[in-house]
């Protein structure tokens, strides 16, 4: 599989969430999401415990089911208080880029089983300390953050969302996952129609840099 010529500078600044642009028809094959995934897990991991696991759905039956509990989620989420789409209602720029971000939402929220793969990155409880929860989760988040990247190289779209978590038990049952094993995020992977990506609007640093203090 021939990658994207992109600089490493560009791969990091154009990885987005592809939501709208996902193929739904195009077959992944499950040998590309396992080589994002052995780039995936050279990330950094706290005291190298390595206590990641990666469940990766390409059943029908199984997205479909995942795909009608998401879309329960994000009805819900949608219609709540902090929803992505209602906010910086004082700032009319910001504001009309969460209103893109809100559509793209529900766009996923309806064809999520319809995504070809789905990507779950869990971590095993047991057997990470709680020294601090930044070293617990920060043991498995960086490796998906590198599946993304891997997959972005390979003209494959992703989006981190966690909404399904409203449902992580019945996801759990229904994917065998055992008690003790927590779902981190769920990252629908597909080939993005066409591989144009931008930057997406963000802060400008100084309103976010602090030097030696706050």
């Amino acid at each position: 599989m021939s990658l994207l010529d992109l600089t490493p500078d560009e791969l990091l600044t154009t990885t987005r969430s592809v939501r709208k642009r996902l193929d739904l028809t195009r077959p992944v094959p499950l040998e590309l999401v396992k080589d994002c995934l052995r780039i995936a897990l050279q990330a950094p991991s706290g005291s190298n415990r390595q206590t990641w696991h990666w469940i990766v759905v390409t059943d029908p039956a199984q997205r479909a089911a995942i795909g009608r509990y998401y879309r329960q989620a994000v009805h819900t989420y949608l219609q709540s208080e902090g929803a992505c789409g209602s906010l910086y209602p004082e700032d009319p720029q910001r504001h009309a880029v969460q209103k893109r971000v809100g559509s793209s939402v529900a766009h996923l929220g309806e064809h999520l089983g319809e995504v070809p793969v789905h990507v779950i990155p869990c971590l095993d409880a047991s057997r990470a300390p709680e020294y601090n929860e930044a070293g617990r989760w920060g043991s498995v988040i960086q490796a998906a953050w590198s599946y993304m990247l891997a997959a972005r190289a390979r003209s494959l779209g992703t989006a981190w969302t966690t909404l399904h978590l409203m449902y992580e038990k019945e996801i759990a049952a229904l994917l065998g996952i055992p008690e003790g094993v927590t779902q981190v995020a769920l990252i629908p992977t597909a080939y993005s129609l066409g591989t144009d990506f931008r930057p997406a609007p963000r802060q400008p640093l100084d309103e976010v840099l602090h030097v030696d203090t706050w």
